[in-house]
């Protein structure tokens, strides 16, 4: 599937082609914390199918407990995260374009959801809490 995106200000912009099948949430604590949300939804791509069209992200890399050392692309203008990627070697290189900068999100439904055990207990319960159509 063929997908296109950018960051909020429309400094990065990017394309891709994507397998839909490679959608994941990721409930670990690092991406809690990157994303400045509860979990963060990516899609795996080989690098030879992604390219940056317009700006260059700024690159931050985060060493994992693992002591894997992944490289968080995110827009220095607006701060959108773009993708992570190996930060260096990991050939083939593959890339984990954030969801939420795709403008095809909707087409991307999760196939899998990793870390579970830093998953916020509340939500389950987010079906059942008070929903507001949009903000006045």
């Amino acid at each position: 599937m063929k997908i296109d995106g950018g960051c909020h200000c429309g400094a990065i912009t990017y394309e891709a082609e994507v397998d839909p099948d490679q959608v994941s949430i990721c409930h670990c604590t690092d991406c809690q914390q990157l994303s400045g949300t509860v979990f963060r939804t990516s899609i795996r791509t080989p690098g030879a199918a992604f390219k940056i069209l317009t700006g260059a992200p700024k690159v931050y890399v985060k060493t994992g407990d693992s002591g894997a050392k992944r490289a968080q692309a995110f827009c220095a203008d607006c701060g959108s995260p773009i993708y992570a990627t190996a930060a260096a070697g990991g050939e083939p290189k593959i890339y984990n374009i954030r969801v939420g900068t795709v403008r095809q999100r909707s087409q991307l439904v999760p196939k899998v959801q990793i870390w579970s055990r830093s998953a916020q207990p509340w939500l389950p319960s987010l079906g059942t809490i008070r929903k507001v159509e949009k903000q006045d």
